[in-house]
């Protein structure tokens, strides 16, 4: 399976490409975008900040992907997560995903952000 994990401080657009070719098995493309809310519990933001023990973060969400990818064959899977100040609206995370089937593609993608949101040394706080 093609891996790709990004932690970036820019904004997190659509990809037009992906910077691996698709597998001619690749039968379905599952894309999530986590989006920053105006609130948090009962409270209306401006925005959230995220900061990452990046090395361990890339090295941990690897480790899930890895593991998930046997219970769900993939093809590809490229992780965008931003870092810094992140505005009410825009994305603070991509997922996606290339496998041979929908189900595949959607069932990692939910096993894979409840992993992210339970083990990733990944942090949200308030500004």
């Amino acid at each position: 399976m093609w891996i790709a994990i990004e932690l970036t401080r820019d904004p997190i657009l659509r990809p037009q490409t992906w910077p691996v070719p698709f597998d001619p098995e690749t039968g379905a493309l599952v894309e999530f975008f986590g989006i920053v809310r105006e609130t948090e519990g009962n409270d209306k933001i401006a925005g959230l900040q995220y900061e990452a023990y990046a090395t361990m973060a890339e090295k941990v969400m690897r480790e899930k992907i890895e593991l998930l990818g046997k219970q769900h064959p993939c093809q590809a899977i490229r992780v965008v997560h931003r870092l810094g100040a992140v505005r009410k609206g825009e994305n603070a995370i991509y997922v996606g995903i290339q496998s041979q089937h929908r189900r595949e593609g959607f069932l990692f993608l939910q096993d894979f952000m409840d992993e992210l949101k339970k083990d990733v040394p990944i942090w949200k706080q308030l500004p």
